[in-house]
């Protein structure tokens, strides 16, 4: 039997103000996005925004429906937003946030299994990491690239057949 560790690195930071103005901007273009959110049945609000490598940034929602798979989550909606408008540009960072009844968490929320994928797909696409900013009101955390989230990755290498 052979025993293996991940190790998933996370940077946390109590205050935006510890951020650059780039990422800082992210950030609060992520908040006004959740203005957009449709969630009637979960009361859960998300906002999405993406940065690409040319600087501009793309925003999405959640959208629920009443048949719950058919919705889509915020983080999803901004990328395929995003590399709808540019599909040669890679995406540089991407910051989520959410807020429920009672306003914004304080805690940040991280992707759902789904979202996580699609990031990574979008790491592989253009071959650039992507760096992830989870928001709350009192702690945002910091992860440098998709597999940090996803560590045991479905990819292009689990689809070539051997031969």
């Amino acid at each position: 039997m052979i025993t293996r560790e991940l190790k998933t690195v996370i940077q946390e930071y109590t205050s935006v103000e510890e951020l650059n103005s780039e990422d800082q901007k992210l950030i609060k273009s992520a908040e006004n996005a959740i203005s957009s959110a449709y969630a009637p049945y979960s009361k859960f609000k998300v906002g999405a925004s993406v940065l690409l490598m040319n600087g501009e940034v793309f925003s999405g929602s959640n959208q629920e429906n009443a048949a719950y798979p058919s919705g889509l989550c915020a983080e999803r909606v901004a990328l395929f937003y995003a590399n709808s408008k540019y599909p040669n540009i890679s995406v540089k960072s991407i910051a989520v946030c959410a807020k429920n009844s009672d306003g914004l968490l304080e805690q940040p929320v991280p992707p759902c299994g789904s979202c996580r994928q699609v990031i990574l797909e979008s790491e592989i696409r253009f071959k650039n990491e992507i760096k992830i900013f989870l928001v709350g009101t009192k702690l945002i955390q910091v992860i440098e690239n998709s597999k940090q989230l996803l560590p045991l990755h479905f990819d292009d290498k689990n689809l070539k057949v051997k031969g």
